[in-house]
């Protein structure tokens, strides 16, 4: 399993929708699309700025985030997203360590 950040920002037909009828958008959708590709919603809130809502995901591989990101994309609740992949501090080591032998030397 890996752990990925999603960050949306809604349209403004979202809110709408969500004033009409408010409730726990962020556990009740965020819990679903993780365990519909087997993984687990580790927390999600509401946030201020260029982003509406932030979830911490922690699901199979890629394919499983991406299905994900092209799922909630296609049903219209968002203007926009963003997903990162987050990695653990051991493994941002062991890439700092392995970086030392990958043969790279940039153009001048």
């Amino acid at each position: 399993m890996a752990l990925y950040l999603y960050q949306g920002a809604y349209t403004s037909e979202s809110w709408a929708a969500q004033l009409a009828d408010p409730q726990n958008r962020v556990e009740t959708v965020g819990r679903a699309v993780c365990e519909s590709v087997g993984g687990r919603l580790v927390g999600g809130w509401l946030s201020f700025g260029e982003f509406d809502i932030v979830l911490i995901m922690d699901v199979p591989d890629n394919v499983s985030i991406a299905a994900i990101g092209m799922a909630v994309g296609a049903g219209g609740a968002m203007k926009s997203s963003k997903t990162t992949v987050l990695m653990s501090g051991d493994d941002g080591v062991a890439a700092l360590r392995k970086a030392s032998s990958v043969t790279y030397k940039p153009k001048k």
